[in-house]
């Protein structure tokens, strides 16, 4: 027998004795016994009920208890005194309806506590943000965590988009929970799209087919999503107070919003980080062979690249350029920007 038809017989006896005693309740009440005696009625009716409401509740209730983990510490304290608050004020209200004759005297009280419980929860849940100023300044910190790291959501910034990289690698499957795609995202992606100049517009159309790429062939969800944060003229802020609302990550190869994002606190996860740190580690002495395609800087260097765009730059080098040249690495410099290897020729 099923976990579900356990719940629904043990429901069957609890709301049949419920009905039962509700059915005689409104029958003493009515002066009315009817064909069918009320008690039976109740009875009759709450076992029916207990029956079926099991198969109703339940998915719900796991879908709810899904939802509660990734809950943070403020709304649930939020939530937990607006629903205290409601449940106080219908206590309140019901003495005026207790005294009333018949079913309206047990119907009203339910009915306020059924209305106003949830209802004080909502409203207080609204307004999570003014309550966490409240908690201690650990619990805040807990929850910066929490909300950047459990969901598993991530939004996407129009340079990921139209850097297009995100969509090889949401093939790979080290891309983990939901994708999404703010509405107005999409529309300056679009506006990218329709500009006069053609590079934008090459630019924001390939962005518009990397989106397509990922809806057919993503190994993870792609959520669009249709809100705003008219609160914030630019496009930057409205994505970082989307991300702290939903307590989601955001996906950027912006180097500036990256840095804007994480002082508030927003965890960013940026593409040209990953590449950087996926480039294989070359250490001094090591030999290569690179092609020498420009000057470099200083007198007489050449500079080259490797497959994975890592810039070399070759001591010696600029009578090579337009050829290929044997070097060995003397050092590697690491900048914000990427790595670049200095290496000289190996010529005798």
């Amino acid at each position: 027998m099923g976990t579900k038809w356990r719940y629904s017989l043990v429901g069957a006896v609890l709301v049949g004795l419920g009905g039962w005693w509700a059915g005689t309740l409104i029958g003493d009440t009515s002066n009315n016994p009817g064909f069918i005696p009320w008690g039976l009625g109740g009875l009759l009716l709450g076992t029916a009920s207990g029956l079926i409401l099991p198969h109703l509740i339940l998915p719900p209730i796991a879908r709810l208890g899904r939802a509660f983990e990734n809950i943070t510490f403020s709304a649930l304290v939020s939530g937990t005194v607006g629903m205290m608050v409601g449940l106080t004020v219908a206590v309140l209200l019901s003495f005026a309806f207790a005294r009333l004759p018949g079913w309206p005297g047990v119907a009203v009280p339910i009915v306020l506590s059924v209305v106003l419980g949830p209802l004080g929860l909502v409203i207080m849940v609204s307004r999570e943000r003014e309550v966490s100023q409240l908690l201690p300044e650990h619990s805040r910190r807990s929850e910066v965590v929490g909300r950047n790291s459990i969901n598993g959501r991530v939004l996407m910034d129009t340079s990921a988009i139209i850097d297009g990289r995100i969509a090889d690698i949401s093939k790979t499957g080290f891309v983990h929970g939901t994708m999404i795609i703010p509405r107005f995202i999409l529309d300056e992606l679009r506006h990218v799209a329709d500009s006069s100049d053609a590079l934008r517009r090459n630019r924001g159309r390939r962005g518009l087919e990397i989106l397509n790429k990922l809806r057919r062939e993503a190994e993870v969800p792609i959520q669009i999503l249709d809100v705003d944060a008219p609160e914030d003229p630019e496009v930057d802020a409205k994505l970082v107070t989307l991300a702290k609302n939903l307590k989601a990550n955001i996906l950027t190869t912006d180097f500036n919003l990256d840095r804007v994002a994480e002082l508030q606190g927003v965890r960013v996860l940026n593409i040209n980080e990953l590449a950087n740190a996926l480039k294989p580690v070359v250490l001094p002495g090591e030999e290569m062979v690179v092609l020498i395609i420009q000057e470099g800087k200083e007198f007489g260097q050449g500079v080259g690249f490797l497959d994975d765009g890592t810039m070399v730059v070759v001591e010696g080098g600029k009578r090579h350029i337009n050829s290929h040249l044997d070097v060995s690495v003397t050092r590697v410099l690491q900048t914000a920007a990427g790595r670049i290897i200095f290496a000289q020729t190996l010529e005798s």
